[in-house]
């Protein structure tokens, strides 16, 4: 895409003069933040303090940043190791840890370096876990270079006996990238049907192990107090730690056939089939449809070391 290169060569050719990390304005109600760690017993507490909540709706981004929310969601990760760790991580001449989304000064900067997330993750009208993990290598390389070791990877809902203790002890390690699907009602009663998602940062759970509920805060690119309201898109609103509630569920999954481009049959018109699977639904003050429920499908993870 024409604007995505643009925003791409934007970002690289960046410059940004060097400096060390500062303190930086922090999730946490109230703040200050308290950091938490605790993974002894049979519940957990963990809470992750300076990570970024950068806007995902901004001008220069594709449909204003609509469907932006994945790299929105990395960069967050991305500040934490930058300015938290003091990780060397970015691109070419722009380091993440020199960068203050609170600052009007590199909003233009952070919004090209969200933009260079959705290249390096294949945006195509949206992003998902698998390619952001990829635009994560690309980000840490200058890490690795320095000698960092970083790592990766993603835990699904499905097949897996501890979801919450398996969230807990990944965020102990840095915030997670978390993507939930909304679900409609599918065909039949009692089915549901995928029609959409959404991809956020964890920054705090507590729960028990074993367990079939967790509480999380979370930083949402896509959910501001002031969004849609005057210059929004130019600027960075205030930062919020969002309370919501995950249950474990296990749900009746509708999944239709999709049309296969390259054939005269509209295939979307055939039979879809039917697959029990276990999701974790996403409840919370600011997280209320009356056309579909929420449910958490995965989580990605990251972690450095020096």
């Amino acid at each position: 895409m024409i604007r995505n290169a643009l925003i791409a060569a934007a970002a690289l050719t960046a410059v940004v003069a060097p400096a060390t990390a500062v303190a930086d304005p922090i999730i946490g109600t109230p703040p200050p933040c308290v950091g938490a760690a605790d993974l002894a017993g049979a519940d957990f507490n963990v809470k992750k303090c300076g990570v970024s909540d950068v806007d995902q709706h901004r001008a220069g981004l594709e449909s204003n940043g609509g469907a932006y929310c994945g790299p929105a969601s990395l960069y967050n990760v991305l500040h934490y190791w930058g300015h938290q760790k003091d990780a060397p991580v970015g691109w070419l001449t722009t380091k993440v840890g020199n960068l203050n989304p609170k600052d009007p000064a590199d909003f233009g900067v952070i919004t090209n370096s969200i933009g260079r997330i959705g290249v390096d993750a294949q945006y195509n009208g949206g992003t998902n876990l698998t390619n952001l993990r990829k635009a994560w290598d690309i980000a840490t390389k200058p890490a690795r270079d320095a000698g960092w070791t970083t790592s990766t990877g993603v835990t699904s809902t499905h097949n897996n006996a501890d979801f919450a203790g398996e969230l807990a002890k990944k965020l102990n390690e840095g915030p997670l990238q978390l993507v939930y699907g909304r679900y409609k009602a599918g065909p039949t009663t009692g089915s549901l049907q995928r029609s959409g998602g959404h991809i956020v940062t964890v920054v705090s759970a507590t729960g028990s192990f074993n367990g079939s509920t967790i509480k999380l805060k979370l930083a949402d690119p896509g959910r501001a107090l002031d969004s849609g309201e005057g210059n929004y898109l130019y600027t960075q609103s205030a930062y919020e730690s969002l309370d919501v509630t995950l249950a474990k569920k296990s749900i009746k999954e509708y999944i239709p056939v999709k049309d296969d481009e390259n054939t005269r049959a509209d295939e979307s018109l055939e039979p879809g089939t039917y697959r029990t699977v276990t999701r974790w639904e996403l409840t919370g003050p600011r997280y209320v449809s009356d056309t579909t429920r929420q449910m958490v499908e995965g989580f990605n993870w990251f972690d450095m070391a020096k």
